[in-house]
């Protein structure tokens, strides 16, 4: 029989619905059956992509005799994470205090008032059966060290914290930034640390503006270390198996420091965030030291690759873009990535199959499991036009195979990194259908997800979630809508950022200067989640800074402004110490130092000069510049756009810095001047 998952919009809950264990969704209705049985709460946290939960669901919650002992020994509650992350971040971090570690599957047992005495992640079935039964037995003969181990957890992590107040980081704290990361640097492979090994989007926007800010200030034949790190990275990446080199899109990680074997789950946020920093970085690759045509060409195929991965593999009927794809196809990971000699043989026949085999590194010992090998691009073709043909050949016979699963529900902050993205690799690859689909998911957000200026955070089938958006869902959408006003001249989408940053400042504030990941209105945990750094995706708190930043350039609002100021406190202390984990934040920061610059282009929609100077303006200044865009007429309520007409009647553009601008401009080269 269905368990009470089945009304669920999360298809990680809906996976569960079957299972032979009682599941509750998270809820106070879980928590008063546990004191009314007198029992524990299991919370067991996932999510639909994720390998490990797949195991531990088949081997543990599919089982008969474990789930009936769950269900006689505990109320049970799956979260999904990334429809409540606040859930999973406390206990995550009570997770991580108690164990040193954490990950998903999150196996957390807790009293029948939600604090958490025992915690771990996966644990194989046989083990799980006996933790069931030992937690039950200490519950039954030793519950007063339990309520007190829990009291003690809650009052730990519930304790005010705050961190020192620090203004925003100066260009030498920056410039200190990229030291600490050169210390970190793989220089034979890219990336930082070892393995496992995490695409570093966020840091690689950071290096590249740091590159661009700096480069005037060195000789040409100067070393630029920021450009060597973020362009060796992003091409070591490129590369290698962590990107599907038939498909478009970039898996979550990679298990080997060498980006050759990666776990093979696809996330939204991942690509979203990757798509912006290849476009960034390809736009406009100066003092490279390569060939920098051939480097800018390169990391722009990717960037568009990648967003016809997600436009193709991502996308829901509605507009949006779910959330990933699975790991798994037909019970096991990567089985729809990998290949063998064989399998090439027979799609492509003998020479074109050794051809892909010397190309993309396909062995008869195979590189990841039973001989099978990931793809990669092991050595550059000699042949562009063969290497299409057979890229094309493999991707069509890839499409017979049973694919990976889909998650797609559609999360408000995944949907505006996606949004910023788009919008401006549309505008650079010229690809209006790449702006159209930013546009849609746009309005799928202000229409079903947005009430009065406040979010929820999924909807699936166009139909909106129970769980309230976080910090990161209003910061990211704010961005997006920013970013796409930009592509579009769209004044609405600045009004609705404005409003969403309003909710910001007014529900999510710590009274420091700071920002709580929940509004003050949010369900009330036992601790209220506020974490600064950037991990996966830009930290609800960066993600603030940078978008309070940019509308605070469009508007003139100084209180935008010095609430950004202030959310980068941070960033000052993470600088030197812990660069890895503040990427979007040092992006933020980079923007601040320039101004950040904001360019206007009036201009008629339809005139190709007008195209142009945006492309111009997007390519040519620093990351962080706020562009906006208008028709010389109507300024739509934009403060930038007020007093901006045309200049002899042609599209014209102007570079200003708090409201003063620079004479305006109808040449594309003088705008270019102007930005350098």
């Amino acid at each position: 029989m269905p368990n009470r998952l089945s009304d669920a919009t999360s298809p990680y809950l809906l996976q569960h619905a079957d299972n032979p264990v009682e599941w509750w969704p998270w809820g106070e209705e879980a928590f008063a059956e546990a004191r009314r049985r007198d029992v524990p709460v299991l919370v067991s946290v996932g999510y639909a992509a994720c390998h490990w939960c797949h195991v531990m669901a088949h081997e543990s919650f599919e089982d008969e005799a474990t789930a009936a002992l769950m269900n006689s020994l505990f109320v049970n509650v799956k979260v999904d994470r990334e429809e409540r992350p606040d859930v999973d971040a406390v206990y995550m971090e009570a997770t991580q205090a108690m164990t040193g570690q954490g990950g998903w599957p999150m196996t957390v047992f807790t009293t029948p008032h939600g604090a958490p005495f025992y915690c771990g992640t996966y644990f194989p079935r046989e083990g799980f059966r006996n933790l069931l039964q030992g937690v039950a037995a200490a519950w039954r003969d030793k519950r007063g060290e339990l309520l007190d181990q829990g009291a003690r957890v809650v009052d730990a992590l519930g304790a005010p914290r705050s961190l020192p107040e620090a203004p925003p980081p100066t260009a030498a704290q920056l410039d200190l930034a990229v030291r600490t990361l050169a210390r970190e640097y793989d220089e034979a492979d890219g990336g930082f640390g070892g393995a496992p090994k995490f695409p570093p989007s966020m840091i690689l926007s950071f290096l590249t503006a740091q590159h661009e800010r700096t480069s005037s200030l060195r000789s040409a034949d100067e070393p630029a270390p920021a450009w060597q790190m973020a362009v060796g990275t992003a091409l070591a990446m490129a590369g290698g198996g962590i990107y599907d080199q038939l498909g478009g899109g970039f898996a979550r990680y990679s298990v080997d420091r060498h980006w050759t074997v990666p776990h093979f789950e696809k996330m939204l946020y991942d690509n979203a965030l990757l798509l912006r920093a290849y476009t960034r970085m390809g736009r406009r690759p100066v003092g490279t030291g390569r060939d920098e045509a051939g480097t800018a060409a390169l990391l722009l195929r990717v960037a568009e690759e990648t967003a016809d991965w997600m436009l193709r593999d991502l996308r829901t009927p509605e507009g949006g873009f779910a959330s990933a794809l699975d790991a798994d196809s037909e019970g096991e990971e990567g089985t729809y990535y990998v290949w063998t000699p064989a399998q090439l043989r027979e799609v492509l026949g003998e020479e074109d199959a050794a051809f892909a085999a010397e190309t993309f590194g396909v062995t008869e010992e195979g590189t990841f499991e039973h001989g099978t090998s990931v793809l990669r691009s092991a050595s550059p073709p000699a042949d562009a036009r063969r290497l299409e043909r057979v890229r094309e050949a493999l991707l069509a016979a890839r499409a017979d195979r049973v694919p990976p699963a889909r998650d797609d529900k559609v999360v408000a902050a995944w949907n505006g990194l996606a949004v910023a993205g788009l919008a401006e690799a549309g505008i650079v690859l010229e690809r209006p259908d790449l702006v159209v689909a930013a546009k849609e998911a746009a309005d799928l957000l202000l229409s079903v997800h947005m009430r009065d200026g406040r979010l929820v955070r999924t909807s699936r089938d166009g139909r909106p979630g129970t769980s309230a958006g976080v910090l990161e869902d209003y910061a990211d959408v704010a961005e997006g809508l920013l970013a796409l006003h930009g592509a579009t001249g769209e004044a609405r989408y600045v009004h609705a950022a404005g409003q969403l940053l309003d909710s910001v400042l007014e529900h999510f504030a710590d009274g420091e200067g700071g920002f709580y990941d929940t509004a003050d209105d949010a369900e009330k945990l036992f601790n209220r989640p506020q974490d600064p750094t950037d991990n996966a995706a830009p930290s609800g708190r960066s993600a603030a800074a940078a978008a309070l930043l940019t509308y605070a350039a469009i508007t003139g609002s100084e209180r935008h402004r010095a609430a950004a100021e202030s959310a980068l406190s941070p960033v000052t202390l993470l600088a030197e110490k812990a660069p890895r984990f503040a990427g979007w934040g040092l992006a933020a920061a980079e923007a601040l130092l320039s101004g950040p610059r904001a360019v206007a282009v009036v201009g008629d929609p339809d005139d190709p000069a007008t195209a142009v100077l945006l492309r111009t303006a997007l390519v040519e200044a620093p990351l962080g510049t706020a562009l906006v865009r208008g028709d010389g007429r109507d300024d739509g309520g934009v403060p930038l756009l007020r007093d901006r007409p045309l200049l002899d009647g042609r599209p014209t553009a102007y570079v200003c810095e708090g409201f003063v601008c620079k004479l305006p401009t109808t040449s594309p080269e003088e705008l270019a001047r102007q930005l350098h």
